[in-house]
């Protein structure tokens, strides 16, 4: 019998001015953004202070935590594109978030790959570049992020 384990993208598999939807969501709960602020040592009033929150605009209420956000966005994607396939996540460039993210609203991301060579230094592994895009259930932006792999090459059929 066939077997088939899930796994990421080689490098050979990814694929420029392709959108990579990542499926299921995440819906975000308040003990989501209380259990990473607070775990993360971050005293921020407008992810824990209820009240405080109430009373700042324009929003009025407590905000998810955008490291939580940014965390949550690469985690949509890992199954679908690095799973048991990267080798290093090599760094971030520009990280937007131009809407917050609020409790019990649900994340979805994309992802679109921008670049990508075999590297020059590391014989059976290639670098891959990764335009993020995370959307609210109403389809606002929320975040965004790029970021560059490094991934492992296909193995050489037996």
């Amino acid at each position: 019998m066939k077997r088939i384990e899930q796994r990421g993208l080689w490098y050979e598999e990814f694929e420029t001015e392709v959108v990579y939807d990542h499926r299921p969501g995440r819906t975000v709960t308040e003990a989501d953004n209380v259990l990473f602020t607070t775990t993360t040592m971050n005293p921020q009033a407008l992810h824990l202070d209820a009240a405080f929150a109430d009373t700042q605009p324009p929003y009025r209420q407590r905000l998810v935590n955008s490291m939580f956000t940014l965390s949550t966005l690469i985690g949509l994607s890992v199954g679908q594109l690095t799973q048991g396939t990267l080798v290093a996540n090599l760094g971030f460039g520009e990280i937007t978030f131009p809407h917050p993210l609020f409790h019990g609203d649900t994340l979805y991301c994309e992802t679109v790959v921008t670049e990508k060579r075999e590297s020059r230094s590391r014989p059976g592994e290639g670098l891959v570049t990764l335009a993020h895009t995370g959307r609210n259930q109403d389809g606002v932006i929320v975040v965004t992020a790029t970021r560059t792999v490094l991934v492992r090459r296909a193995p050489e059929a037996s």
